[in-house]
């Protein structure tokens, strides 16, 4: 192949373009997301109790991540030519992520539901990896990141409930 036949016309490059399963599975991922940020920042609000201080400084880094993960997802979206939907009533009809009730809630019950809402937001991570990696390993990628940013969260959240 010599150099001048190496080249592409525009017309050969249309780029990589998701597939609606693809689509499906990452719209899927940025609504849980979203719901985890919204569900932390309930939590943030409304901790009360013992401790309180600590949790409420810590649901913010919570909150940041799953924000800023939702968008690195969103923004993937876009890049492969589709459009997340990320408006609130999509979210609530869509998240797989229990409900979050309402109210003042104790240090104690706001670890609980934070850590079981961060495990559910992994979970849907873990549940879509494979077939996001079959179609765009680019994108597991980063799922991967994400997938172990909330871990972390979990592992630290659910240790203020524990006691040796």
């Amino acid at each position: 192949m010599t150099a001048s036949s190496a080249r592409r016309s525009p017309s050969d490059v249309a780029g990589f373009t998701a597939s609606p399963q693809l689509a499906q599975a990452l719209q899927q991922i940025v609504v849980d997301l979203v719901e985890l940020h919204l569900q932390g920042k309930q939590a943030h609000w409304n901790v009360v109790g013992h401790n309180f201080r600590d949790l409420h400084l810590q649901l913010d880094e919570v909150v940041d991540d799953a924000r800023e993960a939702a968008d690195t997802i969103a923004e993937r979206l876009r890049a492969l030519a589709t459009c997340p939907d990320g408006r609130s009533s999509t979210v609530a009809a869509t998240t797989t992520l229990p409900p979050f009730p309402e109210g003042e809630l104790s240090v104690s019950a706001v670890v609980g539901l934070v850590t079981v809402g961060l495990r559910a937001t992994v979970d849907t991570l873990r549940t879509l990896h494979d077939q996001v990696d079959s179609e765009d390993p680019s994108t597991a990628d980063l799922l991967h990141a994400i997938i172990g940013s909330l871990e972390k969260h979990a592992w630290m959240v659910s240790a203020e409930n524990r006691s040796v």
